[in-house]
């Protein structure tokens, strides 16, 4: 599997236009069409607010670690986090019928992935995100 790019950045959402321009352009480069770029972007957009806001409390000093893997069948999303290990089981799709602002990220993510992995890291520090979408 191809390393395309690994960029880390601090976990402020200020930080996020720049993320998703160099996304775009990388999965520009691999032939998706406009539609799934968007997805795929705003579908990374969201994990990394996720991170933000949940596991450091959107607190601006922790780090996070964005990689995106080729192997040609799929482009692989990893996304890690230094904050404390999160509960898996409270990550989870808010009902569509609640309707209120925010809290669609997971949903969306979801939606816009074939496969969404959520592991601790194995040293007990952090937390790691991988997303996989076929081509």
């Amino acid at each position: 599997m191809e390393r395309l790019a690994e960029i880390r950045f601090s976990s402020t959402a200020e930080q996020l236009y720049g993320i998703r321009c160099q996304v775009r352009n990388v999965i520009e480069s691999l032939g998706f069409g406009p539609d799934e770029v968007d997805h795929l972007v705003l579908a990374v957009n969201e994990a990394c607010m996720n991170i933000i806001q949940h596991a450091y409390n959107s607190q601006p000093n922790g780090e996070i670690i964005l990689e995106v893997f080729d192997n040609q069948k799929d482009i692989m999303f990893r996304l890690t986090d230094f904050a404390a290990p999160v509960d898996k089981s409270e990550i989870k799709p808010r009902d569509l019928d609640d309707i209120r602002p925010g809290g669609l990220g997971v949903h969306l993510i979801q939606e816009v992935m074939d496969e969404v992995e959520f592991r601790n890291d194995p040293e007990g520090i952090g937390n790691i995100l991988i997303m996989r979408k076929r081509r």
